[in-house]
């Protein structure tokens, strides 16, 4: 299991992920599930990944190499806007599920990676998109200014609760990395490393960049002061009459 998201602001986004990945009780790895293409002044697009760990890798490993063949092959390099890139990832993952889809039915096991794909191209306005397994996809709007994928039920209710379009990027940060705390708390299959990216808009590169590991004195004192700021509001609520 995983959880991700990204999450578009007025001024900019933010864009986090768990490292941790589950093959059982007894097989628990760490791999980063943030990736990052940036070319500055240009372009900076970032991926992140849930699902079976081998299927996102190798799209991953379809884009780069696109990205460094002949420049007549499509890719997220030469791509005009966000739209195109989602395309590109689409692509690439009906590419990979095409390949090994039929061995993994075999073995009762489904092609289940996904992305979130968010950034912005020169010229473009910051564009965010959920893709699924299939290869289709949605884009993120006013009304919907963000996307998780993997375990998101623990981690939802504060962002519901805190973030809006107009949400500050500094405010939205803490907020995220509160859904995690709260995940974490939750489900042991979600844990440390947690990447953090914040992407201000029109910046076309990544100038806020952080990884949070077990024991992480910032991660440490957040997950302190949620949980006794959610206790002492707690017992201020009135008492039920009955």
């Amino acid at each position: 299991m995983t959880y991700c998201i990204g999450v578009l602001l007025e001024e900019g986004m933010i864009f986090a992920s768990d490292s941790r990945t589950n093959a059982g009780v007894d097989n628990i790895g760490k791999f980063c599930k943030m990736t990052v293409f940036e070319r500055r002044g240009d372009r900076v697009l970032i991926l992140l990944s849930s699902g079976n760990l081998a299927g996102t890798q190798a799209v991953i490993g379809v884009l780069n190499q696109r990205c460094e063949a002949d420049a007549a092959v499509p890719n997220l390099w030469s791509a005009r806007t966000m739209f195109d890139v989602a395309m590109l990832v689409a692509d690439a993952m009906r590419d990979i599920e095409r390949r090994d889809g039929q061995y993994l039915q075999e073995n009762e096991i489904g092609f289940n990676a996904s992305f979130i794909v968010g950034g912005q191209i020169k010229g473009e306005p910051l564009r965010l998109f959920r893709i699924y397994a299939e290869g289709n996809f949605i884009e993120a709007g006013v009304d919907t200014p963000y996307f998780q994928t993997g375990e998101t039920k623990y981690g939802k209710p504060i962002i519901d609760r805190v973030i809006t379009r107009s949400t500050p990027l500094a405010d939205a940060a803490k907020c995220v990395l509160v859904s995690f705390d709260s995940t974490m708390r939750s489900n042991l299959s979600v844990g440390m490393p947690i990447d953090l990216l914040c992407y201000e808009r029109d910046s076309l590169e990544v100038q806020r960049r952080r990884r949070f590991d077990d024991g992480d004195a910032y991660f440490t004192a957040l997950s302190h002061a949620w949980s006794e700021g959610v206790r002492q509001v707690f017992r201020q609520l009135p008492d039920l009459r009955w």
